[in-house]
C-alpha cells in the first residue's frame, strides 16, 4: 500500500508538469488523471487521445441536432459527448508528461486548436435547437468563451504561468454545468433558455473579474521590468 501510494504521488508530480490548477474538482480529477494515465494501452498515443476528445465534442453536436428533429431526449446522448471530451482532453497532453514525451508548444498550440473547434460546436449545436431571438445565446457564449481563451494566452505571456481555469471554474466544471443543462432541459422542456442566458451572464462576470486580475498583473509586471532597466543605466 506504501508503494502505491508513493507511486501515485510520483504520478501527480509528473502530469501536474507546467499547469497550475485552480478549479475546485483539481484533486479528484489530477487523482483520476494519474490513475488513468498508467492504464492507457502504449499504442494509443497523445494524437489519438486529442482526436478522441474532438470526436467527444461533434457527439455534442450530434445530440443537439437529433434532439431539434428527432426528439428532446437525444440531448441525453451529450453527457456522454462530454464524457468521452473530458477524457481525450484531459488526457492527451498528461499522458505526453508520464511517458516523458513532452512536446509543449505542439500540445499548447494544438489544444487551444481543438478547444475552440469544441466550442464552436457546442455553440453551432445550440443554435440549431433552439429558435428566434435566443439563436443570439450560441453567438454570445462564444464570444465570451473566446474572452476567456485569449485572457489565459495573455496571462501566460505575463506571468510565465499557464493555467487553463478560471478561479474556481475549470474545463471539467463547464462541462458537468453543462451537461447538467442537458438534463434538466430533457426533464423540463425550454429550461435551457433560461439555464443558458444565466451560464452567459455567470461567464461574463468572470471574464470581467479576470481581466481586471489580468491588468493588475501586467501593471505589476510593468513595474519591475522599469525598475530593472532603471538598475541597468549607468549612473
Amino acid at each position: 500500500m506504501k508503494h502505491e501510494h508513493q507511486t501515485m504521488n510520483t504520478v501527480l508530480k509528473i502530469i501536474a508538469q507546467d499547469r497550475e490548477r485552480t478549479n475546485i474538482l483539481k484533486y479528484f480529477e489530477q487523482k483520476a488523471i494519474a490513475y488513468l494515465v498508467q492504464r492507457v494501452p502504449s499504442w494509443i498515443s497523445s494524437d489519438i487521445l486529442t482526436t478522441i476528445g474532438l470526436s467527444g465534442n461533434v457527439i455534442v453536436f450530434l445530440s443537439f441536432l437529433l434532439g431539434a428533429y428527432v426528439n428532446p431526449t437525444w440531448l441525453l446522448l451529450g453527457v456522454a459527448g462530454f464524457a468521452i471530451s473530458w477524457f481525450g482532453d484531459s488526457l492527451d497532453g498528461r499522458l505526453a508528461y508520464y511517458r516523458k514525451k513532452p512536446r509543449k508548444w505542439y500540445g499548447f498550440s494544438l489544444d487551444f486548436t481543438i478547444d475552440w473547434i469544441g466550442t464552436i460546436l457546442m455553440s453551432l449545436g445550440f443554435v440549431v435547437y433552439v429558435h428566434g431571438f435566443w439563436e443570439l445565446l450560441g453567438f454570445v457564449f462564444v464570444v465570451l468563451y473566446g474572452w476567456e481563451m485569449i485572457t489565459a494566452l495573455i496571462r501566460y505571456k505575463v506571468t510565465d504561468k499557464y493555467s487553463i481555469d478560471s478561479g474556481l471554474l475549470g474545463p471539467t466544471e463547464v462541462r458537468i454545468i453543462v451537461s447538467g443543462l442537458l438534463v434538466f432541459e430533457v426533464i423540463l422542456h425550454n429550461s435551457i433558455l433560461y439555464t443558458g442566458f444565466l451560464a452567459c451572464v455567470i461567464l461574463l462576470i468572470s471574464n470581467i473579474s479576470d481581466t481586471i486580475k489580468l491588468l493588475k498583473l501586467a501593471n505589476v509586471q510593468d513595474k519591475e521590468n522599469m525598475g530593472k532597466e532603471n538598475m541597468s543605466k549607468p549612473a
